[in-house]
């Protein structure tokens, strides 16, 4: 089947762009809003509102199936694609990309979006194209064979209809102490990964941040349910190596200090520094990994920062450098790419986590959960927004819905 015509539609992201460097360099919060100029190119000031470009594709018996294209909250830090800018998105789909959509079979999948995404003068798309557009062609794929998106990803790629449930992460935002209490009375598989991103929220030696992570376990037992036993994930935006030093035993030290504070808890770190490239992060990252298993710690090294794209994934995977890799939707481009960091994840034995980004919208998760149930990935985002129950409501009912189609496929085979 064809697309006959391609529709564009500026929406909104679910919450802000944020200018990291600035942030890290001490910029005030004044209720919502951070005081000061802005630091990253692009940024006219240092939290802006995420927008986003929905892209439709109209086939050729009228259905119109979308995707959407937006960056993620931190754009232009780490050596990720800089802030989007609808305009320049708008102009360029419009120019290169509909002309490629318009000569493409939509019903095979991966063959339509190598042919689609393809280099421009010898440059990648950019990767919030690659995202949104690869979400349309998969719900393209899915409406032709009257089929789930899960199942397009599972075909493509040969793999066996699934049948586990994917564990949730769910983020708090700065309300941290009132969504934390949100988190465990819904029972959320991980949680709260707690925006420790200023050294306000870091405190002296990490003591602020080691206070919090003791109230969060303590917490749970508090409020939570008989047998509730969350892993608790703590994204600290590389203050660890900002505050206590860019020494890997150093590093690890202090990590393992921190899951003494919780123990009986699996303890995930993400992002504990950040050394300035990918190859210092691969390197660094694999020493501090190596100590935390040699001590039989139940604490967990994530990497986000400097692990971006497909290719930084399979050398931060080969290399071990990590326990568990955040595959961060928009950054990787493609939403096949994706489905291949999972799958590198799985051969190297490397936790795959897939995530995104709280600027995301309904549209885009709902494509990554089936993503990450097709993939059967170690544990996927709640997403878009940054408070817990919208995202967790998103993610949570489609993996739900999801499943009860899976399984019914399932019987009906058997039978």
């Amino acid at each position: 089947m064809q697309i006959k015509d391609v529709l564009l539609a500026p929406g909104n992201g679910a919450f802000f762009y944020d200018d990291q460097d600035a942030i890290k360099s001490g910029a005030i919060q004044n209720g919502f809003i951070y005081v000061g100029a802005p630091r990253t190119p692009g940024f006219k000031s240092i939290r802006i509102p995420a927008s986003s470009l929905s892209v439709g594709l109209v086939l050729t018996d009228d259905a119109v199936v979308w995707g959407d294209m937006m960056n993620v909250q931190y754009s232009g830090a780490g050596g990720r694609d800089a802030l989007f800018d609808t305009r320049q998105i708008s102009n360029l789909t419009s120019r290169l990309v509909a002309p490629r959509l318009l000569d493409v079979d939509a019903s095979q999948y991966l063959d339509a979006c190598g042919k689609v995404f393809e280099p421009a003068e010898n440059q990648r798309l950019p990767l919030a194209i690659e995202y949104g557009v690869s979400q349309a062609l998969l719900r393209a794929a899915a409406h032709i064979h009257r089929t789930s998106m899960a199942e397009i990803i599972c075909d493509e790629f040969n793999l066996p209809l699934p049948t586990r449930r994917v564990p949730i992460y769910c983020q708090s935002g700065d309300a941290r102490e009132i969504n934390v209490d949100k988190m465990i009375l819904k029972a959320v598989d991980v949680l709260p990964h707690g925006l420790i991103n200023s050294r306000q929220k870091f405190g002296v030696g990490g003591h602020t941040f080691m206070e919090f992570v003791k109230r969060v376990g303590t917490r749970t037992h508090e409020i939570g349910h008989p047998g509730y036993h969350p892993v608790l994930h703590f994204d600290v935006y590389g203050w660890i190596g900002q505050e206590i030093g860019l020494e890997p035993q150093l590093i690890a030290d202090f990590i393992c200090k921190v899951a003494d504070t919780v123990p009986g808890f699996t303890l995930n770190i993400e992002s504990p520094a950040d050394f300035g490239s990918t190859r210092a992060q691969i390197e660094n990252y694999g020493k501090i990994v190596s100590i935390l298993n040699n001590r039989g710690s139940r604490a967990r090294i994530v990497v986000d920062e400097r692990c971006n794209t497909l290719e930084d994934i399979r050398l931060f995977a080969e290399a071990q450098a990590a326990h568990l890799v955040q595959i961060k939707t928009p950054d990787v481009g493609s939403i096949a790419d994706t489905a291949r960091a999972v799958l590198i994840c799985k051969v190297n034995k490397v936790g795959a986590y897939v995530g995104g980004s709280c600027t995301e919208t309904d549209l885009s998760a709902q494509a990554s959960v089936h993503l990450a149930v097709a993939t059967q990935a170690d544990m996927m985002l709640a997403k878009p927004g940054m408070g817990v129950d919208e995202a967790f409501s998103i993610v949570g009912n489609e993996q739900n819905r999801l499943l009860a189609i899976l399984n019914r496929r399932a019987t009906k085979n058997v039978g």
